[in-house]
């Protein structure tokens, strides 16, 4: 590799955006640029000559448009583009008196501002010498019907057919939609709370189970797949939604 890689990752403040951020820096040397709607002390404490962190609310077409051209104008470079931040709220029913308005704010995160990323980065992308790469963080959700997460579903399905338009319309740029499993982050601790019960039903039992089986992923077990697509995604994955511990992605696992 003649230089290392720069990598914008979204939602980059905790859990598994957080995770790849160290993944990038640590493992991959790469330069990381993080747009967080705030910037905790644990992203802050990761001061890197290699690391760019901007405050950023990916709702905003404009801060978006701001900071992908900060980083252009600091590095010259975009190589990849980690797309992690993602809403879970409103948990509710579609036939319950939820706002319709809540629904929009929930897709101006996990599906507007997407297209917002994309489209500013990929002019970079395209001309990346070390080939353009975009992992879309999803979730088993995309292909499930979970009673009580109407928008997340339906959002994270959008998610992944963005994913395999973008494949089809921009061949020289690798697009790949990954499943991080079930993951101990703060989304999954408020899937958790009673108050998400009433939505959820009989099914929200399930998720407080697996705190009890040990079942939980580190956000890390994840984010070293994510981390190692953004930089060496193979061509064949390009459109595809995989799961972290598929086999393709054996390469990029923690060892």
């Amino acid at each position: 590799m003649s230089r290392s890689p720069v990598i914008i990752v979204t939602g980059a403040s905790k859990g598994i955006g957080l995770a790849v951020t160290k993944v990038l820096l640590n493992k991959y040397n790469a330069t990381v640029v993080t747009l967080s709607r705030t910037i905790t002390s644990e992203l802050r404490d990761l001061a890197s000559d290699g690391l760019l962190t901007l405050q950023c609310d990916v709702a905003n077409e404009s801060a978006v448009l701001e900071s992908v051209n900060k980083t252009i104008e600091k590095y010259h470079h975009i190589d990849g583009l980690v797309l992690n931040a993602a809403a879970l709220e409103p948990l509710c029913r579609i036939g319950d008196d939820t706002p319709i308005s809540a629904w929009k704010d929930h897709f101006d995160v996990n599906v507007f501002s997407l297209v917002t990323s994309v489209k500013a980065a990929l002019p970079s992308l395209r001309e990346s010498e070390l080939g353009g790469k975009i992992v879309f963080v999803s979730s088993g959700a995309a292909v499930k019907g979970t009673p009580g997460w109407g928008p997340y579903n339906a959002s994270k399905a959008a998610m992944n057919s963005l994913c395999r338009t973008l494949a089809e319309e921009e061949p020289s740029v690798i697009s790949v939609a990954l499943r991080p499993g079930v993951v101990d982050t703060a989304m999954h601790a408020a899937i958790r709370d009673l108050r998400a019960a009433k939505a959820m039903g009989a099914g929200h039992q399930a998720f407080i189970d697996t705190v009890a089986k040990g079942s939980l992923l580190k956000p890390e077990t994840p984010g070293h797949v994510i981390a190692g697509l953004s930089v060496h995604c193979p061509k064949d994955l390009s459109g595809q939604f995989v799961n972290w511990n598929d086999d393709v992605c054996k390469p990029f696992m923690l060892e």
